[in-house]
């Protein structure tokens, strides 16, 4: 079809105004299931400290009457400790930017705040999720706080050449886990750990894992099979919540915690200590530019590893 001759397009105009949506989309996931399940307590130093203590096992006690009283030796608590790490988020915008007309956000400072504050949650779930040591530090180096993969120890499923962190020292984090070759997750191997957890007095109450070996999860057949409805056409190929032989449990997706891992969790038995809650200061003034930094100061805290446990070296795709 002709155009009719010196039809004026928009090709050719000069001022037509720009068509820029006024919102902004952004799909970057911001859920901390590991963070947002455990305790938050209180610290007072880079060096924070607690203690964990067990009762002696059970025994077949009968004693002889009118006999005399032997004493048994008293084993003492055993202190811990993990080290704080300091994660910061940093932001400075010119004076110039801050004050233009822009599209999605009314103030540019307050919306890079708003993105740095999320930004920094996901980096502090990474960061307690890992296998990362605990490292004092110094002048020149940040203190690094023991992860949940270092802590994990005495309920365990792991490749032949895995070894745990801190071998022999349940408890006493420090070193990083040594991660073996990669095997495909099994309910056999879920199971076992469960039943370690149980049986050094643990009550698990949440399974956590990444994406691919959730999937995995999803497959296990356990003593049920699957249903399908006719009726409204929908087919349940999940699970959430995992019926074991000693009690419930919710079966969460984490994005941040490694995917070769599968965490069998007492929330109640981990929480993060605040040596400085979050907080956002202003930064001295040098320029045409606002600057502003948000950071924490926290440490993981395990308050008895062994009521939790973990399969480790999974394959991850």
């Amino acid at each position: 079809m002709a155009i009719v001759a010196n039809t004026f397009q928009t090709y050719a105009a000069i001022g037509n105004r720009e068509d820029l949506s006024d919102i902004i989309y952004n799909i970057s996931p911001t859920d901390t299931p590991f963070m947002s399940s455990i305790g938050k307590e209180k610290a007072s130093g880079t060096l924070h400290e607690w203690q964990t203590d067990a009762l002696a096992g059970a025994a077949t006690n009968a004693q002889v009457e009118g006999d005399e009283i032997t004493f048994l030796q008293v084993n003492p608590t055993v202190r811990i400790n993990n080290q704080t790490q300091i994660s910061r988020k940093s932001v400075i915008v010119s004076g110039t930017q801050d004050t233009v007309n822009t599209a999605g956000r009314n103030n540019e400072l307050a919306y890079q705040i708003s993105k740095s504050s999320k930004e920094l949650k996901r980096d502090m779930e990474l960061v307690l999720c890992n296998n990362q040591s605990r490292g004092a530090g110094g002048a020149a180096a940040a203190r690094t706080l023991a992860g949940l993969a270092s802590w994990i120890q005495g309920n365990t499923s792991k490749a032949a050449n895995g070894a745990n962190g801190q071998v022999g020292g349940a408890d006493v984090p420090g070193t990083l886990r040594t991660d073996g070759t990669q095997r495909a997750f099994t309910e056999a191997q879920l199971k076992d750990v469960v039943k370690q957890c149980w049986d050094n007095g643990g009550d698990p109450s949440m399974i956590m894992l990444g994406s691919f070996n959730k999937q995995k999860l999803s497959g296990f057949t356990g003593g049920s099979t699957k249903m399908t409805s006719a009726e409204d056409k929908r087919l349940v190929a999940a699970i959430d919540i995992y019926e074991s032989d000693f009690g419930s449990m919710t079966v969460v997706p984490n994005r941040f915690s490694r995917n070769r891992d599968c965490f069998v969790l007492s929330p109640d038995m981990w929480s993060v200590a605040f040596l400085r809650d979050f907080q956002l200061m202003d930064l001295a003034k040098t320029g045409d530019a606002q600057k502003k930094a948000m950071l924490a100061e926290y440490t993981l805290v395990s308050k008895n590893e062994l009521a939790s446990g973990a399969v480790f070296d999974l394959t991850a795709a």
